[in-house]
């Protein structure tokens, strides 16, 4: 996942999915990675969605490619997908992690941890882990923010795919 703040390129992220625990949860992310998964012949997912949510010291949030602001939800299951399991837990950071707005409602949204988030086991499902980008996953996370912890600079996903 490359990642421009601005204008200007901020690095790649590179993530492991924790398809063995979670499969259903780390294919949906997958395949919007690629765009593999089509609605009417045109590829879905995160190339050119941003990071619509910052918090220092908690997490960056992003994936929201329907309406940009986190309200938009989408799988490659439909609309929205269950809770796979709770069995990984935000321990550090650098964890990949399903967004949602309750029980059993993940689509595309998702968030990287940039601290320990347990007040959040049990409730969000971790998919994956920051294998090399953390100084990336640091400069989005040090990115000046407005209103609802809203990056002032864009933080957007230019290319994503599967390495």
């Amino acid at each position: 996942m490359d990642i421009n703040i601005g204008e200007t390129p901020a690095g790649r992220l590179k993530m492991e999915l924790f398809s063995d625990i979670v499969p259903k949860t780390a294919e949906n992310f997958r395949q919007l990675c690629t765009g593999e998964y089509r609605v009417n012949s045109r590829p879905q997912g995160y190339k050119g969605a941003t990071f619509h949510r910052v918090v220092p010291n908690f997490m960056c949030q992003g994936g929201d490619f329907m309406k940009g602001d986190g309200t938009g939800s989408f799988s490659i299951y439909g609309d929205k997908f269950p809770d796979e399991n709770f069995q990984e837990k935000h321990t550090v950071p650098g964890l990949l992690s399903m967004a949602n707005s309750g029980p059993n409602t993940n689509g595309c949204q998702f968030f990287i941890t940039t601290a320990k988030c347990d007040f959040l086991d049990g409730k969000h499902v971790v998919f994956g882990k920051v294998i090399d980008g953390m100084l990336t996953l640091r400069k989005i996370e040090n990115v000046p923010t407005g209103p609802n912890n809203r990056p002032k600079l864009a933080v957007k996903i230019i290319e994503c795919g599967e390495m």
